[in-house]
C-alpha cells in the first residue's frame, strides 16, 4: 500500500450532495467532480421522440475523485459507499488506485505533504 491513494467513484447525480457531506464528515473535504455518462449493470431505457423509438444505454453519472494521504482510504471508501447507496442497479462503483507521487505547484511540496 502506498502513502497516497486515489479513490474514484461513479455515482448517481442526485447522491452528490450526500457524498460531499459524508466525505467532509470523514475528514476528506477535498474532491474533484466531473459529469460523465456510461453504462454498467443498470438496465437501458427505451423512449420515443417524434415517433421514433430509441434506446438510452448511457446513463448520466458523476465521477468523484479524492486523493487520500492523511486519513485511512477505507474511511473515504466507506463514506462514499454509505452515502451513495440506494440498493438499486446503477448505484455506481468505487475504485482505489495507488498514486506514485504528488506535487503542489504553488509550493513545490512533494508526496503526502502536497496532498
Amino acid at each position: 500500500m502506498t502513502e497516497i491513494e486515489m479513490v474514484v467513484a461513479y455515482i448517481r447525480p442526485d447522491k452528490l450532495g450526500d457524498v460531499k457531506q459524508s466525505l467532509a464528515e470523514a475528514g476528506a473535504p477535498s474532491l474533484t467532480v466531473t459529469n460523465v455518462s456510461g453504462r454498467g449493470s443498470q438496465p437501458s431505457k427505451k423512449g420515443q421522440w417524434r415517433g421514433e423509438e430509441y434506446v438510452v444505454d448511457l446513463h448520466q453519472k458523476v465521477k468523484v475523485e479524492c486523493v487520500v494521504a492523511d486519513i485511512p482510504t477505507d474511511d473515504v471508501v466507506d463514506a462514499i459507499e454509505d452515502a451513495a447507496h440506494t440498493g438499486e442497479p446503477g448505484d455506481g462503483k468505487i475504485f482505489v488506485m495507488p498514486v506514485d507521487d504528488a506535487v503542489q505547484i504553488r509550493t513545490g511540496k512533494r508526496g503526502p505533504d502536497a496532498v
